[in-house]
Protein backbone atom coordinates (compact mmCIF):
# COMPACT_ATOMS: atom_id res chain seq x y z
CA UNK A 1 0.00 0.00 0.00
CA UNK A 2 1.68 3.55 -1.12
CA UNK A 3 1.78 5.97 1.33
CA UNK A 4 -0.35 8.26 -0.45
CA UNK A 5 -3.25 5.96 0.54
CA UNK A 6 -2.48 6.03 4.05
CA UNK A 7 -2.45 8.37 7.08
CA UNK A 8 0.10 9.83 9.39
CA UNK A 9 -0.54 8.99 13.06
CA UNK A 10 -0.99 12.83 13.73
CA UNK A 11 -3.83 13.13 11.19
CA UNK A 12 -4.84 9.22 12.20
CA UNK A 13 -5.24 10.52 15.44
CA UNK A 14 -7.42 13.37 14.59
CA UNK A 15 -9.83 11.08 12.38
CA UNK A 16 -10.13 8.71 15.98
CA UNK A 17 -9.93 10.79 18.24
CA UNK A 18 -6.72 9.24 19.87
CA UNK A 19 -3.42 11.07 20.80
CA UNK A 20 -0.60 10.14 19.37
CA UNK A 21 0.55 8.75 22.49
CA UNK A 22 -2.51 6.51 22.78
CA UNK A 23 -2.03 5.06 19.69
CA UNK A 24 1.43 4.35 19.91
CA UNK A 25 0.67 2.52 23.43
CA UNK A 26 -2.10 0.63 22.26
CA UNK A 27 0.52 -0.53 18.85
CA UNK A 28 2.87 -1.36 21.54
CA UNK A 29 0.18 -4.03 23.49
CA UNK A 30 -1.26 -5.27 19.97
CA UNK A 31 -4.68 -3.69 19.95
CA UNK A 32 -3.75 -1.74 17.03
CA UNK A 33 -1.00 -1.54 15.06
CA UNK A 34 -0.52 0.65 12.01
CA UNK A 35 -0.84 -0.36 8.70
CA UNK A 36 2.88 0.36 7.72
CA UNK A 37 5.79 1.47 9.34
CA UNK A 38 8.50 3.41 7.30
CA UNK A 39 11.74 1.12 7.85
CA UNK A 40 14.06 4.57 7.56
CA UNK A 41 12.17 7.07 9.54
CA UNK A 42 10.26 4.67 11.59
CA UNK A 43 7.24 7.05 11.49
CA UNK A 44 3.65 5.14 11.55
CA UNK A 45 0.83 4.92 9.12
CA UNK A 46 -2.73 3.96 9.22
CA UNK A 47 -5.22 3.20 7.04
CA UNK A 48 -9.12 4.59 6.31
CA UNK A 49 -10.41 1.22 7.31
CA UNK A 50 -8.56 1.28 10.71
CA UNK A 51 -10.65 4.48 12.16
CA UNK A 52 -13.41 2.14 12.92
CA UNK A 53 -11.09 0.02 15.27
CA UNK A 54 -9.70 2.79 16.83
CA UNK A 55 -13.18 4.56 17.46
CA UNK A 56 -14.43 1.55 19.21
CA UNK A 57 -11.05 1.16 21.25
CA UNK A 58 -11.70 4.74 22.43
CA UNK A 59 -14.93 3.87 23.14
CA UNK A 60 -14.54 1.11 25.35
CA UNK A 61 -11.28 2.66 27.60
CA UNK A 62 -13.44 5.68 28.49
CA UNK A 63 -16.26 3.35 29.93
CA UNK A 64 -13.44 2.26 31.93
CA UNK A 65 -13.12 -1.32 30.16
CA UNK A 66 -9.67 -3.14 30.59
CA UNK A 67 -6.99 -3.98 28.29
CA UNK A 68 -7.66 -7.39 28.37
CA UNK A 69 -11.75 -7.48 28.08
CA UNK A 70 -11.16 -4.51 25.34
CA UNK A 71 -9.07 -7.17 22.97
CA UNK A 72 -11.60 -9.73 23.40
CA UNK A 73 -14.39 -7.48 22.61
CA UNK A 74 -12.68 -5.70 19.71
CA UNK A 75 -12.64 -9.47 18.11
CA UNK A 76 -15.54 -10.79 18.91
CA UNK A 77 -18.53 -11.21 17.03
CA UNK A 78 -21.58 -8.53 17.67
CA UNK A 79 -23.45 -10.75 19.95
CA UNK A 80 -20.56 -11.12 22.15
CA UNK A 81 -19.28 -8.09 21.98
CA UNK A 82 -22.33 -6.77 22.92
CA UNK A 83 -22.78 -9.14 25.84
CA UNK A 84 -19.70 -8.57 27.13
CA UNK A 85 -20.21 -4.46 27.30
CA UNK A 86 -23.50 -5.11 28.97
CA UNK A 87 -21.43 -7.53 31.94
CA UNK A 88 -18.68 -4.70 31.95
CA UNK A 89 -21.73 -1.57 32.99
CA UNK A 90 -23.24 -4.06 35.43
CA UNK A 91 -20.12 -4.44 37.09
CA UNK A 92 -19.30 -0.63 36.68
CA UNK A 93 -22.95 -0.20 37.96
CA UNK A 94 -22.68 -2.27 40.91
CA UNK A 95 -19.47 -1.01 42.54
CA UNK A 96 -20.96 2.43 42.23
CA UNK A 97 -24.04 1.51 44.56
CA UNK A 98 -21.62 -0.45 46.91
CA UNK A 99 -19.62 2.79 46.66
CA UNK A 100 -22.55 5.02 47.12
CA UNK A 101 -23.72 2.62 50.47
CA UNK A 102 -20.57 2.87 52.24
CA UNK A 103 -20.20 6.55 51.62
CA UNK A 104 -23.61 7.11 52.73
CA UNK A 105 -22.70 4.73 55.97
CA UNK A 106 -20.07 6.92 56.75
CA UNK A 107 -21.48 10.24 56.53
CA UNK A 108 -23.80 8.73 58.51
CA UNK A 109 -21.10 7.42 61.42
CA UNK A 110 -19.74 11.19 61.42
CA UNK A 111 -22.47 12.27 63.58
CA UNK A 112 -22.14 11.22 67.00
CA UNK A 113 -25.05 10.06 68.74
CA UNK A 114 -29.11 10.23 68.03
CA UNK A 115 -30.00 12.72 65.64
CA UNK A 116 -32.62 15.74 66.25
CA UNK A 117 -35.94 13.44 66.71
CA UNK A 118 -38.47 14.38 64.05
CA UNK A 119 -41.28 11.78 63.83
CA UNK A 120 -42.36 8.24 64.72
CA UNK A 121 -44.01 5.97 62.06
CA UNK A 122 -45.14 2.84 61.30
CA UNK A 123 -42.19 1.23 59.41
CA UNK A 124 -44.67 -1.07 56.96
CA UNK A 125 -46.82 2.46 56.07
CA UNK A 126 -43.82 4.58 55.52
CA UNK A 127 -42.26 1.68 53.38
CA UNK A 128 -45.28 1.75 51.10
CA UNK A 129 -45.50 5.62 50.95
CA UNK A 130 -42.10 5.92 49.80
CA UNK A 131 -42.82 3.08 47.07
CA UNK A 132 -45.45 5.30 45.81
CA UNK A 133 -44.35 8.36 45.66
CA UNK A 134 -41.29 7.85 44.72
CA UNK A 135 -42.93 6.52 40.74
CA UNK A 136 -43.13 10.35 40.25
CA UNK A 137 -39.27 11.05 40.29
CA UNK A 138 -36.65 10.80 37.65
CA UNK A 139 -33.38 10.50 37.02
CA UNK A 140 -31.72 13.81 35.09
CA UNK A 141 -28.66 14.64 34.93
CA UNK A 142 -29.19 18.42 34.31
CA UNK A 143 -31.53 18.93 37.39
CA UNK A 144 -30.81 15.99 40.08
CA UNK A 145 -33.05 17.19 42.26
CA UNK A 146 -36.06 15.63 40.75
CA UNK A 147 -34.42 12.04 41.79
CA UNK A 148 -35.22 13.62 45.13
CA UNK A 149 -38.17 12.94 47.37
CA UNK A 150 -39.43 15.98 49.29
CA UNK A 151 -40.03 15.63 53.09
CA UNK A 152 -42.37 18.19 55.02
CA UNK A 153 -42.45 17.64 59.00
CA UNK A 154 -44.74 19.24 60.74
CA UNK A 155 -46.40 19.09 64.26
CA UNK A 156 -49.35 17.04 62.85
CA UNK A 157 -48.03 15.34 59.48
CA UNK A 158 -45.15 13.94 57.35
CA UNK A 159 -45.76 14.96 53.64
CA UNK A 160 -43.82 13.12 50.92
CA UNK A 161 -43.60 14.88 47.37
CA UNK A 162 -42.11 13.70 44.10
CA UNK A 163 -41.89 15.07 40.62
CA UNK A 164 -40.61 14.55 37.03
CA UNK A 165 -41.90 17.36 35.74
CA UNK A 166 -45.27 15.67 34.09
CA UNK A 167 -46.72 14.30 37.05
CA UNK A 168 -46.36 15.24 40.61
CA UNK A 169 -47.33 13.03 43.58
CA UNK A 170 -47.70 14.01 47.51
CA UNK A 171 -48.94 11.78 50.45
CA UNK A 172 -49.47 12.99 53.97
CA UNK A 173 -48.91 10.50 56.56
CA UNK A 174 -50.15 11.16 60.10
CA UNK A 175 -47.00 10.18 63.02
CA UNK A 176 -47.98 8.02 65.90
CA UNK A 177 -47.20 10.90 68.27
CA UNK A 178 -47.31 14.27 67.13
CA UNK A 179 -43.71 15.72 65.86
CA UNK A 180 -41.40 17.11 67.64
CA UNK A 181 -40.13 20.28 65.20
CA UNK A 182 -40.44 21.33 61.92
CA UNK A 183 -38.26 20.28 59.23
CA UNK A 184 -38.02 20.31 55.39
CA UNK A 185 -35.57 18.98 52.90
CA UNK A 186 -34.90 17.29 50.07
CA UNK A 187 -34.15 13.53 50.45
CA UNK A 188 -32.05 11.71 47.91
CA UNK A 189 -34.40 8.79 46.09
CA UNK A 190 -31.89 5.95 45.86
CA UNK A 191 -31.31 5.77 49.17
CA UNK A 192 -34.72 6.21 50.34
CA UNK A 193 -35.12 2.88 47.52
CA UNK A 194 -32.27 1.02 49.46
CA UNK A 195 -34.05 1.70 52.74
CA UNK A 196 -37.30 0.29 51.70
CA UNK A 197 -37.00 -3.47 52.78
CA UNK A 198 -35.77 -2.67 55.85
CA UNK A 199 -38.68 -0.01 56.91
CA UNK A 200 -40.90 -2.79 55.79
CA UNK A 201 -39.44 -5.38 58.37
CA UNK A 202 -39.76 -2.71 61.58
CA UNK A 203 -42.80 -2.11 63.09
CA UNK A 204 -42.36 1.71 64.44
CA UNK A 205 -39.51 3.33 62.86
CA UNK A 206 -38.14 7.08 64.14
CA UNK A 207 -37.13 9.84 61.73
CA UNK A 208 -34.33 12.17 62.87
CA UNK A 209 -32.25 14.53 61.31
CA UNK A 210 -28.68 15.01 61.28
CA UNK A 211 -26.39 17.45 59.73
CA UNK A 212 -25.62 15.43 56.48
CA UNK A 213 -28.97 14.23 56.10
CA UNK A 214 -32.24 12.05 57.17
CA UNK A 215 -31.66 9.01 59.54
CA UNK A 216 -34.33 6.13 59.78
CA UNK A 217 -34.07 4.39 62.71
CA UNK A 218 -35.71 0.53 63.69
CA UNK A 219 -36.01 -1.08 66.74
CA UNK A 220 -33.04 -2.01 67.80
CA UNK A 221 -31.33 -0.69 64.62
CA UNK A 222 -28.15 2.05 64.21
CA UNK A 223 -30.30 3.38 61.37
CA UNK A 224 -30.16 4.04 57.93
CA UNK A 225 -28.60 7.39 56.84
CA UNK A 226 -30.09 8.83 53.91
CA UNK A 227 -28.35 12.42 51.67
CA UNK A 228 -30.38 15.29 51.79
CA UNK A 229 -30.06 16.97 47.90
CA UNK A 230 -28.71 20.54 48.34
CA UNK A 231 -30.77 21.89 45.16
CA UNK A 232 -33.38 23.82 45.37
CA UNK A 233 -36.97 21.70 44.83
CA UNK A 234 -39.37 22.99 42.62
CA UNK A 235 -42.26 25.36 44.39
CA UNK A 236 -45.11 22.95 44.02
CA UNK A 237 -47.38 25.39 46.70
CA UNK A 238 -46.99 27.67 44.13
CA UNK A 239 -48.24 25.97 41.55
CA UNK A 240 -50.84 24.54 42.80
CA UNK A 241 -51.77 27.51 44.38
CA UNK A 242 -52.26 29.02 40.10
CA UNK A 243 -54.91 26.08 39.28
CA UNK A 244 -58.34 26.80 38.08
CA UNK A 245 -61.18 25.18 39.81
CA UNK A 246 -62.27 21.82 39.58
CA UNK A 247 -64.75 22.19 36.54
CA UNK A 248 -65.59 18.30 36.52
CA UNK A 249 -65.36 15.39 38.82
CA UNK A 250 -65.23 11.78 37.95
CA UNK A 251 -65.53 8.65 39.97
CA UNK A 252 -64.00 5.43 38.53
CA UNK A 253 -62.98 2.13 39.87
CA UNK A 254 -59.30 1.80 39.84
CA UNK A 255 -59.44 -1.65 38.33
CA UNK A 256 -62.07 -0.86 35.64
CA UNK A 257 -59.81 2.13 34.56
CA UNK A 258 -56.56 0.29 34.92
CA UNK A 259 -57.78 -2.83 32.40
CA UNK A 260 -58.68 0.30 30.17
CA UNK A 261 -55.48 1.79 30.19
CA UNK A 262 -53.78 -1.79 29.44
CA UNK A 263 -56.00 -2.74 26.61
CA UNK A 264 -55.24 0.83 25.03
CA UNK A 265 -53.00 0.48 21.93
CA UNK A 266 -51.46 3.55 21.77
CA UNK A 267 -49.12 5.86 23.62
CA UNK A 268 -51.46 8.65 24.15
CA UNK A 269 -54.97 8.56 25.72
CA UNK A 270 -57.99 10.85 25.22
CA UNK A 271 -60.28 10.76 28.20
CA UNK A 272 -64.03 12.35 27.66
CA UNK A 273 -66.04 12.99 30.51
CA UNK A 274 -69.75 13.56 30.30
CA UNK A 275 -72.62 13.01 32.34
CA UNK A 276 -73.36 9.55 30.88
CA UNK A 277 -69.86 8.33 31.54
CA UNK A 278 -66.33 8.19 31.37
CA UNK A 279 -64.74 6.93 27.85
CA UNK A 280 -61.13 6.25 27.19
CA UNK A 281 -60.48 6.75 23.11
CA UNK A 282 -57.47 6.59 21.14
CA UNK A 283 -56.17 10.61 20.96
CA UNK A 284 -55.55 10.38 17.27
CA UNK A 285 -59.35 9.34 16.69
CA UNK A 286 -62.01 9.98 19.53
CA UNK A 287 -64.41 8.01 17.78
CA UNK A 288 -62.32 4.84 18.87
CA UNK A 289 -62.55 3.55 22.40
CA UNK A 290 -64.43 1.83 24.77
CA UNK A 291 -66.92 3.78 27.70
CA UNK A 292 -66.48 2.86 31.18
CA UNK A 293 -69.13 2.99 34.00
CA UNK A 294 -68.21 6.52 36.13
CA UNK A 295 -69.91 8.70 37.67
CA UNK A 296 -69.41 12.46 36.47
CA UNK A 297 -70.46 15.84 37.70
CA UNK A 298 -69.79 19.14 36.32
CA UNK A 299 -69.23 20.19 32.76
CA UNK A 300 -68.12 17.97 29.76
CA UNK A 301 -64.35 17.44 29.54
CA UNK A 302 -61.81 16.34 26.82
CA UNK A 303 -58.31 15.80 28.20
CA UNK A 304 -55.30 14.04 26.56
CA UNK A 305 -52.21 12.48 28.66
CA UNK A 306 -49.26 10.15 28.11
CA UNK A 307 -49.94 6.78 28.94
CA UNK A 308 -46.84 7.03 31.05
CA UNK A 309 -47.80 9.63 32.83
CA UNK A 310 -51.51 8.31 33.98
CA UNK A 311 -51.01 4.86 34.39
CA UNK A 312 -48.52 4.98 37.37
CA UNK A 313 -51.10 7.51 38.80
CA UNK A 314 -53.69 5.61 38.76
CA UNK A 315 -52.18 2.31 39.90
CA UNK A 316 -50.10 3.50 42.55
CA UNK A 317 -53.49 5.60 43.88
CA UNK A 318 -54.51 4.08 47.66
CA UNK A 319 -58.13 2.02 47.29
CA UNK A 320 -60.78 0.43 45.05
CA UNK A 321 -61.79 3.70 44.01
CA UNK A 322 -60.49 7.22 42.08
CA UNK A 323 -61.82 10.79 42.34
CA UNK A 324 -60.33 12.38 38.92
CA UNK A 325 -60.36 16.43 39.20
CA UNK A 326 -60.29 18.24 35.86
CA UNK A 327 -60.29 21.75 34.97
CA UNK A 328 -60.19 21.78 31.52
CA UNK A 329 -57.98 19.90 28.63
CA UNK A 330 -54.57 22.04 29.71
CA UNK A 331 -54.83 22.27 32.94
CA UNK A 332 -53.08 19.60 35.14
CA UNK A 333 -55.81 16.01 36.39
CA UNK A 334 -55.97 15.62 39.51
CA UNK A 335 -56.20 11.60 40.84
CA UNK A 336 -56.77 10.54 44.17
CA UNK A 337 -58.36 7.80 46.31
CA UNK A 338 -61.87 8.08 46.57
CA UNK A 339 -62.22 7.52 50.54
CA UNK A 340 -58.25 7.86 51.13
CA UNK A 341 -56.87 11.53 50.16
CA UNK A 342 -53.48 10.97 51.49
CA UNK A 343 -51.85 10.24 48.16
CA UNK A 344 -52.95 13.05 45.29
CA UNK A 345 -51.10 12.48 41.92
CA UNK A 346 -51.47 15.89 39.36
CA UNK A 347 -50.79 14.35 36.15
CA UNK A 348 -50.11 17.32 33.37
CA UNK A 349 -51.59 16.84 30.19
CA UNK A 350 -50.81 17.28 26.26
CA UNK A 351 -51.68 18.79 23.68
CA UNK A 352 -54.05 17.22 21.04
CA UNK A 353 -55.62 18.61 17.74
CA UNK A 354 -59.06 16.72 18.74
CA UNK A 355 -61.63 18.31 19.27
CA UNK A 356 -65.04 17.11 21.24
Amino acid sequence: MPNSELMPIGVFARRSGLTSSALRFYADAGLLSPAEIDPASGYRYYSADQVERATLLRGLREIGMPLSTVRTVLDAAPADASRLIDEHVASLLADAAAARRTATAIQGSLVAGPGLPLATLKGPVLADAVEQVLTATAHDVALPVLGGLRVEVTREAITLTATDRYRLSTRTLVPAEPAGTAWAATVDGDDLRAAVAELRRSAVVRLEATPYGLRLRGADQAGRHCRVLAEEFPDIGLMLDALDEVTTRVAVSKDVFLRALEGHPGDRITLRATHGGLAVLAADDTSRGCGLPARVTGRDLLISLELTTLYPAVSTAVGPDLLIDLRGSAQPATIRSADRGDLTTWAMPVRTDCSG
